[in-house]
């Protein structure tokens, strides 16, 4: 299946409408497809306590993979301090890294991250996570 980057960039920009961040302002959205097609769009989601904080890749594939989902292609990622900061490219955390090793092909899985629809930075997974912890590793 061909990436529809500007679909699949949109639908990042559409779930970050959706964060809440009442604590650090910064709000980030993400937009996962599978491989039959299907975006999941997550948000991240903030918690007085931090700790119970999610963050929107994962709130990604948690609402893929308990709908059934387990094949994944790629992820896009959009992320923006609040009140008129200038976008700059958001990566995932090193939790949202290891999520993404036990559901995707790290030698295939493309992590997009955007700050347009037409200014985006694309990497593999196992770039973005060399001598990853995986099912393989047990």
């Amino acid at each position: 299946m061909k990436i529809e980057y500007p679909r699949l960039i949109n639908a990042a920009f559409e779930a970050q409408k959706q964060s809440y961040s009442p604590y650090s302002g910064f709000a980030v959205g993400a937009a996962l497809l599978t491989e039959s097609g299907k975006i999941y769009k997550g948000c991240n989601i903030e918690n007085a306590a931090y700790s119970p904080t999610n963050c929107a890749e994962r709130t990604a594939f948690f609402k893929a993979v308990s709908e059934g989902e387990k094949s994944f292609l790629a992820i896009a990622i959009v992320g923006q301090k609040m009140g008129g900061a200038e976008p700059d490219y958001c990566s995932p955390c090193g939790v949202c890294r290891q999520v993404m090793v036990e559901f995707c092909d790290v030698d295939t899985f493309k992590v997009i991250m955007a700050i347009a629809e037409s200014e985006y930075q694309e990497y593999l997974l196992k770039d973005l996570l060399p001598l990853s912890f995986s099912k393989e590793s047990l």
